[in-house]
């Protein structure tokens, strides 16, 4: 695992995947299924992967936490940058901060709280949780007006922020009232694209944003990272051109579930098997199951057979 701090250079060198969580019937962590969806993603080129949201680790128990996050360290390979989620609530922020000071994690994401909080108090919650790790941290931002964006100047000025992951879903991503004003305040090397591969053209086109992440990654690599290679050309049409293959999977997330999508569509495209969700989420029904299974599947083989390596 790639442990040297975090630069903009990181955050752009390789598409930063957000990967589900591999689990057997009984929910314990299943580290084979785990390693596969690992080592297809580094296979394709990609060295960033986030544990989050995807991955369902807002409820992860402490309990549980330890291991998961040395697993996750000891299977990537030595150039992969591992990046495990914390929170969203102060008690498992400091509880999980306590756990990663003594490992090796460049940085660690503060999952995105939807209620109680308050701007000074989720600035105050940054600032001790860097505190507690011990590095700046990732700040996850899925809801407009989250964070004022004098709040996230200060503080990336006091250095408790290495990255934004900017998640807020507009139907036309080229007009973003609140990317705008964090534009006004903060330089865009500080903020990720977190919408997969639906905005990130635009992001980099109207914003200058450089690096994006995305869960369809985990089904087609090689696709995602050449649209990145793309945006870093500023050939859009070209990105544009590509993003067009992921958008019928995305078209199923958006209209079902981006968590639960993602988590059973890399097991029936035959990535791995990532078996039950974690509560308190469920996996797709038998109908839904139906409509996801050929989309991933032709995402999947499309990755493989049309996309060079």
């Amino acid at each position: 695992m790639k442990t040297t701090p975090v630069t903009p250079a990181d955050l752009q060198r390789s598409v930063i995947a957000v990967p589900p969580l591999a689990r057997h019937a009984d929910l314990t962590l299943n580290e084979e299924a785990n390693r596969k969806l690992l080592g297809h993603l580094e296979a394709g080129g990609v060295r960033n992967v986030m544990y989050g949201g995807n991955a369902n680790f807002y409820n992860v128990a402490v309990s549980e936490y330890v291991r998961i996050v040395d697993f996750l360290a000891e299977a990537a390979g030595p150039d992969t940058w591992v990046l495990p989620s914390a929170g969203p609530d102060y008690g498992k922020l400091i509880d999980q901060a306590a756990i990663l000071r003594s490992r090796a994690f460049p940085t660690a994401m503060l999952l995105p709280m939807s209620f109680p909080y308050t701007d000074a108090g989720l600035a105050d919650g940054v600032r001790r949780f860097s505190d507690a790790l011990g590095k700046p941290a990732v700040v996850y931002i899925k809801a407009a007006d989250y964070l004022r964006p004098d709040t996230v100047a200060k503080l990336i000025e006091e250095g408790r922020i290495v990255a934004l992951k900017y998640a807020v879903v507009r139907e036309d991503p080229s007009r973003d009232p609140y990317l705008t004003a964090l534009l006004a305040e903060v330089e865009s090397r500080w903020i990720v694209s977190g919408i997969g591969e639906r905005p990130a053209v635009e992001h980099y086109r109207h914003f200058g944003l450089k690096s994006f992440t995305s869960g369809s990654v985990c089904l087609a690599p090689r696709g995602s990272m050449r649209i990145l290679q793309l945006l870093h050309k500023s050939r859009f049409d070209e990105a544009d051109a590509l993003r067009e293959q992921y958008m019928a999977l995305e078209d199923c997330r958006d209209e079902i579930s981006p968590l639960r999508v993602l988590h059973d569509a890399v097991t029936l495209a035959g990535v791995a098997d990532m078996g039950p969700m974690l509560p308190l989420l469920s996996n797709l029904s038998a109908d839904e199951k139906k409509r996801v299974e050929p989309v991933a599947r032709a995402l999947y083989a499309w990755d493989r057979e049309a996309v060079p390596a």
